[in-house]
């Protein structure tokens, strides 16, 4: 029975994906962004762009105009899309790569808010009216948005009742995941922290490979502890210690699940099996 619950648990947090292209992270600012126009065949992007939150439910006629509106943005890994506190002028969503989401503290350490993978949108303060940025946006490997100015967006929001409910419904469900994560922070041991980290990354990004499920793009020990609110120091003696109990591998940004039954009875504290 519990072995038949896990597999279903384990069940949803891997998809497939195509294998990652490698390159090396290098830190460039927004003014290195080089927009292209969107091309007039934008059949691929309007399917990416009907799994959006805030596209949900526009007919063909309605979003096509809209796609038209914006520009194809492409960032090599390790470029920001936009940094915290920069004017906020543009709408994301990503069509290609990862983007991390990061907050900095008054005392100037970094905390790692989310990853994000194609489908997903960010900047939404850009839509929504908001003077600045609150977060950074950098690639983790090569990426590309299709972004539109806080003008055009606004103008989206005004004039198509369904896209601004959509968003009403957006900041809704991030709000929710907030407060659930804040309550986990608050309540949970750090151990079920950190595999629940770990199995979003894997629901998100999984690859399947011979050994495993694969996080398919770079991940540090350190992105790990800036998202679960711990120190590098415990997520290392954590991460080793399920090394050694094969439930994972890995090595410098590259993490292979294993034994995904393992991590899930942590994230869940259920009993092992």
């Amino acid at each position: 029975m519990l072995e038949n619950s896990l597999n279903a648990r384990v069940a949803t947090f891997v998809r497939a994906r195509p294998a990652r292209g490698g390159a090396g992270l290098r830190r460039v600012t927004q003014s290195n962004i080089q927009p292209m126009s969107v091309p007039q065949e934008a059949t691929q992007l309007a399917r990416q762009l009907v799994t959006v939150p805030l596209f949900k439910n526009l007919a063909p006629e309605i979003l096509g105009p809209i796609i038209a509106l914006g520009r194809l943005t492409p960032m090599s890994a390790g470029t920001f899309f936009f940094n915290e506190g920069d004017d906020a002028e543009r709408f994301f969503v990503l069509t290609s790569g990862r983007v991390k989401l990061t907050q900095l503290t008054p005392e100037g350490h970094q905390v790692v808010l989310g990853h994000i993978g194609p489908g997903d949108a960010f900047g939404g303060v850009g839509a929504f009216g908001d003077p600045s940025y609150p977060v950074s946006a950098e690639t983790v490997e090569p990426s590309v948005a299709l972004a539109w100015t806080s003008g055009t967006m606004q103008h989206v929001l005004e004039t198509h009742p369904t896209v601004a409910i959509n968003a009403i419904r957006f900041i809704a469900d991030r709000l929710h995941d907030l407060q659930r994560r804040y309550r986990q922070l608050m309540t949970e041991r750090v151990e079920r922290r950190v595999a629940r980290a770990l199995l979003r990354l894997v629901r998100d990004a999984g690859r399947r490979v011979d050994t495993g499920v694969e996080i398919d793009f770079p991940v540090s020990r350190q992105d790990i502890a800036e998202m679960t609110g711990t120190t590098l120091y415990t997520v290392s003696r954590l991460m080793s210690s399920w090394e050694e109990r094969g439930i994972l591998s890995g090595g410098r940004q590259h993490i292979v699940l294993l034994r995904a039954h393992a991590l899930v009875a942590i994230a869940e504290d259920l009993p092992a099996s």
